[in-house]
């Protein structure tokens, strides 16, 4: 049984920061790649960034503010973000491939929304 836990959104006002936490919990799988996603209002849902054992993929919206992390020993992933504009307000999503058996499964956390005040 695999759940992914998120946490750290709020409301923050313009120019501030947020770290944005997700954790897998349970047992009998390896991560292959975990990341954040997006959605606001009246937009498809957006990769914002993703990390694997070896290499970080970020959105060009995001580059230079925002830094995605991987704890391996808690099986967590943290988005790390500065400089916030209220363009950045959506929830977001964790998302996680776990390999589980001999197969790999896609995970999504239940979301926490991110306001960033003008």
């Amino acid at each position: 049984q695999v759940n992914l836990v998120e946490s750290g959104g709020g409301l923050v006002q313009s120019g501030g920061s947020l770290r944005l936490s997700c954790a897998a919990s349970g047992s009998g799988f390896t991560i292959a790649t975990m990341g954040w996603y997006r959605q606001a209002p009246g937009n498809q849902r957006e990769l914002v960034a993703a990390i694997t054992s070896g290499t970080t993929n970020y959105a060009d919206s995001v580059k230079g503010r925002f830094t995605i992390s991987r704890d391996n020993a808690k099986n967590a992933v943290y988005l790390q973000m500065n400089s916030l504009k209220p363009e950045d307000t959506a929830v977001y999503y964790c998302n996680a491939h776990l390999v589980v058996s001999v197969r790999k499964y896609e995970y999504w956390g239940q979301g926490t929304q991110v306001t960033v005040s003008s």
